[in-house]
């Protein structure tokens, strides 16, 4: 449990969250739990139900339903509709500006949203506000990497003609910069990034904290995943919205598309695993 604070002085803020059927019901648990024990408390965490759920997680989402009341708002999905198309849903349905998004299978660090609405107090220009992660097994004390992602502005603009710029469970956004932005749209593995980019071309300004302030959940077989002809087809996509708006050139974007087409599709899993960890993660 956390030591929670007087919340007078800081703007109120929503979380937001999407679960589908694969989800494990002691996850969601602690992910929930790292939410409702945030030093400054949100009074709107609203949870997407991204199609039927297995009976154990409904038992789950009805106790804390049942604790925590009106402040807990779940919206089901007759079907799994996609996690962009879940979110762009749940944004419109957060009543606060300030949304902060969280996976429902990672672990927030206790004072993650204070430090957040801290800077947003501090520098009221900053469209979204994400921060480092550490990923783990099992188990957050047993970390097996980092993914550091830049601090400044600048420095974010730069990163993202490359790679997605933020940790997607870490951040905290403005609901009208989402908006005027076209709010998330589907985009499979690649909601967030797509989102930032379109952010990008409409002025938004970003920021990353230097902190670590969430535990990501990852399975062993998590390289592996990070490839295959359908993972590399999303990513293709994407650089190429990047090129037609002319945030990349037509060499970064050849560059961009053979090099994942080497790692994601013809690198073995365990030379794919070896190089992201060199080149990618910390």
């Amino acid at each position: 449990m956390s030591e929670q604070i007087n919340a007078t002085n800081y703007p109120h803020y929503s979380v937001l969250m999407s679960v589908y059927y694969k989800e494990k019901p002691e996850y969601l648990r602690q992910s929930l739990d790292s939410i409702f024990n945030q030093t400054i408390l949100s009074d709107d965490i609203v949870m997407i139900e991204d199609g039927p759920l297995t009976e154990e997680l409904y038992y789950v989402l009805d106790e804390y339903a049942e604790r925590y009341g009106e402040c807990f708002k779940r919206i089901a999905n007759e079907k799994n509709e996609g996690l962009g198309n879940a979110l762009r849903k749940g944004v419109l349905a957060c009543k606060n500006e300030l949304i902060a998004r969280m996976d429902t299978d990672d672990i927030s660090v206790l004072d993650r949203c204070e430090k957040q609405l801290k800077v947003f107090m501090q520098q009221s220009e900053l469209d979204v506000v994400g921060g480092q992660i550490n990923e783990f097994i099992d188990n957050p004390e047993n970390v097996i990497g980092q993914r550091i992602v830049p601090c400044s502005h600048q420095d974010i603009c730069l990163f993202l003609k490359k790679r997605d710029p933020f940790n997607h469970p870490t951040v905290m956004f403005k609901k009208s910069a989402v908006l005027s932005a076209g709010n998330y749209l589907e985009l499979h593995y690649n909601e967030d990034f797509f989102l930032w980019a379109r952010m990008f071309l409409n002025g938004a300004k970003f920021a990353n904290l230097s902190d670590t302030l969430v535990n990501m959940r990852v399975s062993k077989d998590l390289y592996a995943r990070r490839g295959g002809y359908s993972y590399y087809k999303c990513q293709k996509a994407m650089f190429k919205f990047l090129r037609k708006n002319k945030v990349i050139s037509t060499i970064e974007y050849l560059q961009a598309k053979t090099i994942r087409f080497i790692v994601q599709v013809l690198m073995p899993n365990g030379i794919r695993q070896k190089f992201y960890k060199k080149f990618v993660r910390n």
